[in-house]
């Protein structure tokens, strides 16, 4: 019986998290590639996974056993319609808000059979604890199970799933295995009926009775259990912020933070529970000190380097949490009431960091909350007894939080350099973690330091401006040195203007007239045709490059950046063009599939999220949209400058796949202050040689050739393992 059940938990939790990949796959591409398509998802997927357990616990509380079976079985055969599952292939319409139209896609298209999947992990042990198997009273092993087939789900889609099978195909193979697993349970509900003990005599209402009798959790248990779930929950999704953002939005580091989340689950609820929460609540104090040195001093420090540091602080927080969730867990009759408590506070961080955080703030604020919430939650003083008493005083987490906004406000008079800084700020990072036997103490000093560090000012100057949207967080900045305005989008610059109206008009940072865009521009033959795209509009500097007579048309996803470049108490790129430059508000790929074949002289791609570049803007079919919409004698030309990806044997190898001629300049000339000039990465393409012009005997432009090493992205798959730089320090953009 155990081998049955197990088996049927395994399959029906690799189910429940191999359709989350799989369908965020599906859709990212209709929403731009941004982090906020895998973090709503996740949001409706905590609350379908609410919804299941709530079911559950219906089901148990108020029917008997043979009617619970048999309500089960028949709701196993509603999802067969709703299969296999495919994704949708329109996008929302540009005035849709993109968060709604995600979440009523989701529920269409996957929300039954995702319930249903949901409701079978606490229904099968609550019949498993039904019966009179001697393990009955103990069905937490079944637990374990269920999350160790979540965590083969997440680690078999990007390296089997993914590379392997097409959508289509993933979908049907989906279809197999949820067939598989109704024909498992379906057994299952044979033997626990089989199994079930006599019923006392009386009527089965009485039965049930004297089970609800029994004490139940205290309003402070519950209260208690959803903490130690949200916590973890809002954790996971500001990590994969943090690495979708910067990095690429995709399966590979989608799965990560959430493997790393299961696994600690596996942990608390396992053998080494005890041994492994300990040392998790030993190591988090310093492990959220360093992360919150990286985000207040703002070091760019190695990619490794990074990700190691904040996935070691998102795993030990999480384990710590889980591992007091696993130690304060009741009695097996309260077992569905306590999954519904996990399931949902899941919801409930999730909600939050994807629905109620970015309404609420300008920028990412959640990620760093959920790290000092984390530590709140610790056990009481377990952590170094014998530091010095002095350091236990209510005003220390105070002293720190002055401490570190006066180092920060005076870094911000004066050009620091990043390393002195951290250096500085290693004062109150001791303070702070000299409070770490104190929870709520040491809490309440790491928040006020990362409160401080939210004052701290950027390379470009001051902030005059801030929003969050879908797609990102954008700031705007004014240097009164140097008299220009920049364009920020999450951490990385997406533009400059000069503020001196005699030079607002002069293209700056990568798009300066002496850099690799204004060489090809100035030279290139299809430069000088009549019709121009630009995919990523950013602060509008390619506007510039207008002749007269030529039309440039931007394809820009998010709305708000359209707003902020037309605005001229901003940016007037746009303006000084007039109506030459027009912008088309949604996906690009979507936007330039409505356009004529033929219809543009070049096609410029300059499209980042953040430091990210959306990757369905660049695989083989995405050329071969803009190859059918170049007109002859056209050329394509590609920012592919990024601090954590290799991109040009990328681009090499997709050039190569549609037979292109490709050169390339990698400008690495220091930033000029003076000039405005930036280091950029541009990669022209033409179908013929001798559309290259003038470039083909320039020097600085250097011929492109495939590496048989490089992978060949597809909509279906994209390999980041040979592309990422994971040892150089990141380099500003």
């Amino acid at each position: 019986m155990t081998t049955l059940f197990t088996a049927a938990v395994l399959l029906g939790a690799f189910l429940l998290f191999l359709v989350e990949p799989m369908s965020g796959k599906g859709l990212l591409p209709l929403l731009g590639a941004t982090p906020a398509v895998w973090n709503t998802c996740l949001v409706f997927f905590q609350t379908a996974l609410l919804a299941g357990y709530a079911y559950a616990h219906a089901a148990t509380a108020w029917l008997g056993p043979q009617r619970r079976l048999a309500l089960h079985a028949g709701l196993l055969l509603l999802p067969l319609p709703f299969l296999p599952l495919t994704a949708p292939s329109a996008a929302p319409p540009a005035q849709a808000s993109p968060t709604v139209w995600l979440l009523q896609t989701l529920a269409a298209s996957v929300g039954l059979p995702f319930i249903v999947l949901a409701a079978g992990g606490p229904l099968l042990q609550s019949w498993f604890s039904k019966t009179a198997h001697p393990r009955a009273q103990a069905p937490w092993f079944l637990f374990a199970a269920s999350n160790f087939g979540s965590l083969l789900a997440l680690l078999a889609y990007p390296t089997l799933v993914e590379p392997l099978l097409p959508l289509g195909a993933q979908g049907v193979l989906w279809s197999l295995g949820y067939a598989t697993y109704a024909a498992l349970v379906l057994a299952c509900a044979l033997q626990t009926r089989r199994a079930l003990p006599a019923a006392p005599p009386g009527p089965a209402s009485a039965a049930r009775g004297a089970v609800r009798s029994r004490p139940g959790p205290r309003l402070g248990d519950v209260a208690l259990w959803i903490a130690l779930s949200a916590v973890p929950s809002s954790l996971t999704l500001g990590v994969t912020t943090y690495l979708a953002t910067d990095v690429a939005s995709l399966p590979l580091l989608w799965v990560v933070p959430l493997s790393l989340y299961l696994l600690t689950f596996v942990a608390a609820f396992s053998r080494v529970s005890a041994a492994a929460t300990d040392t998790a609540v030993r190591l988090l104090p310093m492990q959220a000190l360093l992360v919150a040195l990286l985000i207040v001093g703002r070091l760019a420090i190695p990619l490794a380097l990074a990700l190691l540091l904040h996935l070691l602080v998102f795993t030990v927080a999480s384990l710590a949490c889980h591992g007091r969730l696993a130690r304060a867990r009741p009695g097996v009759e309260h077992l569905t009431t306590y999954y519904l408590a996990i399931a949902f506070g899941g919801m409930l961080g999730g909600a939050w960091n994807a629905l109620v955080a970015p309404a609420l703030f300008p920028g990412v604020v959640e990620y760093p909350l959920a790290i000092v919430l984390a530590c709140a939650l610790l056990p009481g003083p377990r952590v170094g007894e014998g530091r010095l008493r002095w350091v236990r005083w209510g005003a220390t987490p105070v002293l720190v939080g002055v401490l570190a906004l006066a180092i920060v406000l005076g870094a911000n008079r004066v050009e620091v350099d990043a390393r002195l800084l951290a250096a500085a700020l290693a004062v109150p990072v001791l303070l702070a973690y000299a409070l770490a036997s104190r929870p709520l103490r040491f809490a309440t000093a790491l928040g006020l330091m990362l409160l401080a560090g939210t004052l701290a000012g950027g390379r470009w100057g001051p902030a005059v401006h801030a929003e969050r949207t879908f797609f990102g967080v954008y700031r705007i900045h004014e240097d009164p040195v140097l008299g220009r305005r920049a364009l920020m989008h999450g951490t990385t610059l997406h533009g400059m203007q000069d503020l001196e109206p005699s030079r607002r008009r002069e293209p700056l940072a990568y798009y300066h007239r002496s850099g690799p865009l204004g060489q090809a521009l100035a030279v290139l033959p299809a430069a000088s045709g009549s019709q121009i795209a630009v995919v990523g509009l950013g602060a509008g500097a390619v506007a510039s490059y207008a002749r007269p007579g030529q039309s440039v048309t931007f394809f820009e996803i998010d709305p708000a950046v359209e707003r902020m470049a037309r605005d001229t108490g901003w940016f007037s790129y746009l303006s000084d063009c007039g109506p030459r430059c027009t912008v088309i508000v949604g996906d690009a790929r979507l936007s330039l599939a409505r356009a004529p074949e033929g219809a543009y002289d070049v096609i410029v791609l300059d499209a980042f999220s953040s430091d990210a570049i959306p990757v369905h803007l660049v695989t083989r079919e995405a050329f071969e949209l803009y190859c059918s919409r170049l007109a002859p004698g056209g050329a394509i030309l590609v920012h592919f400058g990024n601090r954590h990806l290799a991109l040009a044997p990328v681009l090499a190898r997709v050039a190569h796949a549609h037979r292109l001629s490709a050169l390339a300049q990698h400008d690495a000339a220091p930033y000029e202050r003076a000039t405005g000039r930036m280091p950029s990465e541009w990669m022209v393409m033409v179908r013929d040689a001798r559309d290259l012009g003038p470039l083909i005997v320039d020097s600085r432009w250097t011929p492109v050739g495939p590496s048989p090493e490089a992978p060949l992205w597809t909509d279906d798959f994209s390999s980041l393992a040979r592309v990422l730089r994971l040892r150089s320090p990141a380099r500003p953009r």
